[in-house]
């Protein structure tokens, strides 16, 4: 079979013949163009911090090392702000010995600054799952800038699946750029596909949002129900720069609007430059269609969750700080981001998550 990722329609074979399986079974809104979507179990251990199972070793027996104490989640339940917790998840994995998964959080769980990561047993990474694993999942969550409400079967984090390795060199990046326009200008190619933050909007000046320091509790399922103003501030500039400061979350915007052909997928990283004052966060996955005029669209800008480190630093507009690696699909998936299906991104601008009014 042809290396590459995983489409819907395979992740639903591999639904039906067990090798993901689920209590309860995986529901098909679930089942994204080239990802599964994740969820919630029914309780939450809160850790005394991170960690990962290791070699030979099993996340449930870890928790029982770390476990201060857990959270019945049935009724809904408050994660706070600052805590970690690790939530079993409904999901687990068979995987043949040559196919691997790699796991990320969804666009609005990234948008909250809420940090979920995968953890297996055994596991020696966040996030990644090697060809072959068979057993259990768990997402470790941590809100870092606001407490949230969640309740059994929410869906933070989402698992893609890929055989062998089908990213997309530089060369034949370009050479799809030349067929398929990804970006709505002369791209900037180096290790994938570049990003830049946009500080000079066309009109206006607001740039971006940055959380403030204590607000309430956002219920997860609330959806276009919070008045933005009580949960971040505006961030405007003239001259097309502003001024990070340490310790502080943001939501900026590309100034690039991309698209992702049927084909392919593509999944964001962080740019290799040595920056080190900032990181830019990225909720990771870009499903085949997003932004392609294939599933109506035409571009759309990526957002960029953005921290800050250990002092202040100066974000120019057209800094480049981020890269989008694009991977072939075993085939087109049969149904596209923002075609048939419900995508709150697609043809995104400066946006924050879907819980927020517009």
């Amino acid at each position: 079979m042809a290396d590459g990722v995983l489409p819907a329609q395979t992740i639903r074979a591999m639904i039906a013949d067990g090798t993901i399986a689920a209590d309860p079974e995986v529901r098909p809104e679930q089942v994204q163009p080239a990802s599964l979507d994740l969820r919630l179990g029914s309780v939450a251990y809160r850790v005394r911090a991170s960690f990962l199972a290791g070699h030979g070793r099993k996340v449930a027996d870890r928790i029982a090392e770390f476990e201060m104490h857990r959270v019945d989640l049935t009724q809904g339940a408050v994660l706070e702000k600052g805590c970690v917790y690790v939530v079993p998840l409904m999901e687990r994995l068979a995987l043949p010995a040559d196919v691997a998964a790699v796991a990320n959080a969804k666009s609005s769980t990234g948008r909250l600054d809420l940090l979920t990561r995968t953890i297996t047993d055994g596991g020696v990474e966040f996030d990644r799952i090697p060809a072959g694993y068979a057993g259990p999942l768990y997402a470790e969550i941590c809100p870092r800038s606001f407490s949230v409400l969640v309740r059994p079967g929410m869906r933070l984090n989402q698992l893609r699946l890929r055989r062998g390795d089908a990213m997309l060199d530089d060369a034949a990046l370009a050479a799809l750029h030349t067929r398929d326009p990804l970006v709505d200008g002369a791209p900037l190619i180096s290790g994938g596909l570049g990003f830049s933050v946009d500080l000079r909007p066309r009109t206006g000046d607001l740039v971006g949002y940055r959380a403030k320091p204590h607000t309430g509790v956002i219920d997860l399922d609330r959806i276009g129900a919070y008045d933005p103003a009580e949960f971040w501030e505006e961030v405007r500039s003239a001259q097309g720069r502003i001024i990070l400061d340490p310790g502080a979350f943001y939501i900026l915007v590309s100034c690039e609007a991309v698209t992702i052909p049927p084909d392919y997928a593509a999944e964001m990283a962080p740019y290799l430059a040595m920056v080190g004052e900032f990181r830019v966060h990225y909720a990771g996955f870009f499903d085949p269609g997003f932004g392609h005029r294939a599933a109506g669209g035409s571009g759309s800008r990526g957002v960029l969750e953005v921290r800050c480190h250990e002092a202040p630093f100066v974000l120019e507009h057209g800094q480049v700080v981020g890269r989008l690696v694009y991977e072939r699909m075993t085939e087109r998936p049969d149904t596209l981001y923002g075609a048939g299906i419900a995508s709150n991104y697609q043809g995104q601008g400066l946006k924050l998550s879907k819980h927020f009014k517009l």
